[in-house]
């Protein structure tokens, strides 16, 4: 009986007017031994129930995150002639990829009350708990930083194409450094800056072939990965020394 009494209830609910239908070019990525990179094309349209509204403005964005992550990030300073490591910020949970697109200006397309609800710019999207010094916000901005120099964090802004209110598109380019795991993409659909439906789907990046192979001997076979390893290094030198003595002679 709860059960029929929340069937009802649920198909009472009013149908949202504007919904997210979305398509991927690609629904997994695999990392190989001579993976340089990817592009992943996001495309999808907006249904709708009603006219499209009169006199607001409409926006997309688009975000690509990958698994979070712990980092401690740390300052170095010059100390004595020599620099060591004098501050630090605990991040208890950075992506190790995240871009985000939008079909305009950041500020134009979403409220800061709505970026502060949904965490979808980059520095809400990482979250620090743990700080040692009253500038943390420094540390947040120098791990951005430093990951967008590693093309691992990207700002995409008017980079979402929208045509005639309807149908939507961008391309999101994964750099060759992935971390492996599953990646979400989302897309936020805004009025006037408020979000009015939202779409998540699953993208998984994993090792494959040789490279799959290896990882899992170094995580579950140390000793036989640490042996072999040793062992190439070995054949790989005597290699090299003999070949450097036949051109000797």
């Amino acid at each position: 009986m709860i059960r029929l009494i929340a069937l009802f209830l649920i198909l009472a609910l009013p149908a949202k007017a504007e919904e997210i239908v979305l398509g991927l070019s690609r629904d997994q990525v695999a990392i190989t031994a001579t993976f340089e990179g990817s592009e992943i094309l996001i495309f999808g349209a907006i249904k709708r129930e009603a006219p499209i509204p009169d006199k607001s403005e409409l926006g997309v964005i688009v975000t690509v995150a990958g698994p979070d992550h712990p980092v401690m990030v740390r300052r170095k300073d010059r100390r004595v002639g020599i620099w060591v490591n004098t501050d630090s910020v605990e991040v208890d949970a950075a992506p190790s990829f995240y871009a985000v697109a939008t079909t305009a200006p950041m500020r134009d397309v979403l409220r800061d009350i709505e970026d502060l609800r949904y965490r979808i710019t980059i520095p809400r999207a990482i979250r620090s708990v743990g700080a040692e010094v009253g500038d943390s916000e420094a540390f947040t901005q120098a791990l951005i930083r430093i990951r967008a120099g590693n093309d691992l964090y990207q700002v995409l802004e008017g980079a979402v194409d929208l045509e005639d209110e309807t149908l939507f598109r961008t391309a999101i380019t994964l750099p060759a450094n992935l971390t492996e795991g599953d990646y979400e993409a989302h897309i936020f659909l805004t009025r006037n800056g408020r979000v009015i439906d939202e779409y998540i789907a699953v993208i998984p990046v994993q090792k494959v072939g040789l490279e799959r192979w290896l990882y899992n001997l170094a995580h579950e076979n140390a000793l036989i990965y640490g042996l072999m390893s040793l062992s190439i290094a070995i054949a790989a030198g005597w290699l090299a020394s003999a070949a450097f003595s036949l051109l000797r002679r």
